[in-house]
C-alpha cells in the first residue's frame, strides 16, 4: 500500500490515511472507528501534511493517547509506531524513514516561565500517568495535596494558574489535557523507581548461635560450671 496507514491491532484491518485529518474514536461518524470501551466518541485526530503523521489526542478521553507507551499531546510518528487509543493498539506504516527526532512534539516553541513550587505541583500531577502500568489519570488536587504536604486549596490555585498558562480551556479532563502538554514539552520526566522496603521496615535478624551470640561476632565464653549445678545439656562439667 502506497502512502501512510494504519493497521488496528485488534482486527488486522489495514486503512490507508488518504485525507488530511481523519478523526478517531467508537462513535458512528468517525473516520477510524475503535469498537472498544476504553475509546471515546471522538478520541483523537490523525494528520497527514504530504508524507509526514502526527496524532493529537483531543483531551476528550480519561483513558487518552499513547505513542509506544508513552502519553502524548500531539506527536510526529515514525514508521512502526504504535498508537494506543485508550486499549485500543494501532500500527503506523507506510511513513518514510527519515533523520527525524521521535520526540519531536508538534506543540508551542517556548515553554511558559514556572516557578519552583509550579514544577512541584507539576511532576506530580503527572507522576501517575509516567508509570510503566496502563494508562491511569493525572493525580488529583486532594493527592498532589497529600504528596507536597500542603492545602487543597492551594494546589487548586496553583493549576488555575497553570491553565492559563498552558492556555488549556475550560472543559472536561482539564487535568489530563495539562499533564499531556506537561509531558509532550519535556518538563516532567520520569522518577526513578522507589526502593520499597521489606515488610515491616525492619531488617531480618539472622539467625542465632546455641550459645546465643550472632553469626560474625565471637562466641561468647562458657561460665565454669560450679560443683553440684546441673550441666546444660551436651555440656560436660569439668
Amino acid at each position: 500500500m502506497e502512502g501512510p496507514y494504519i493497521r488496528i491491532e485488534e482486527t488486522g484491518t489495514v486503512l490507508p490515511l488518504r485525507s488530511e485529518v481523519m478523526t478517531v474514536g467508537r462513535g458512528r461518524g468517525v473516520d477510524i472507528r475503535l469498537d472498544d470501551p476504553s475509546v471515546s466518541r471522538l478520541h483523537a485526530e490523525l494528520v497527514r501534511r504530504g508524507p509526514y503523521v502526527y496524532v493529537v489526542d483531543l483531551g476528550l478521553s480519561r483513558n487518552g493517547t499513547r505513542v509506544n507507551g508513552r502519553p502524548i499531546a500531539r506527536r510526529v510518528l515514525e514508521d512502526g509506531d504504535v498508537v494506543s487509543f485508550g486499549a485500543a493498539r494501532c500500527r503506523l506504516g507506510g511513513i518514510p524513514r527519515e533523520d527525524v527526532d521521535p520526540d519531536v512534539e508538534l506543540r508551542r516553541a517556548v515553554a511558559p516561565e514556572l516557578t519552583r513550587r509550579e514544577i512541584d505541583v507539576l511532576t506530580s500531577l503527572c507522576r501517575p500517568a509516567l508509570s510503566d502500568e496502563a494508562f491511569v489519570a493525572p493525580a488529583t488536587a486532594r493527592e498532589i495535596a497529600t504528596d507536597l504536604v500542603v492545602t487543597e486549596a492551594a494546589v487548586k490555585q496553583h493549576l488555575l494558574r497553570l491553565y492559563q498558562k498552558f492556555r488549556i480551556p475550560e472543559g472536561a479532563n482539564r487535568r489530563t489535557r495539562l499533564a499531556n502538554e506537561v509531558i509532550a514539552l519535556g518538563l516532567v520526566r520520569p522518577l526513578p523507581p522507589v526502593q520499597v522496603p521489606p515488610q515491616g521496615g525492619r531488617p531480618t535478624e539472622p539467625a542465632r548461635r546455641p550459645d546465643g551470640s550472632r553469626p560474625g561476632t565471637p562466641p561468647q565464653p562458657r561460665q565454669p560450671t560450679a560443683p553440684g549445678q546441673p550441666t546444660a545439656p551436651g555440656r560436660r562439667a569439668s
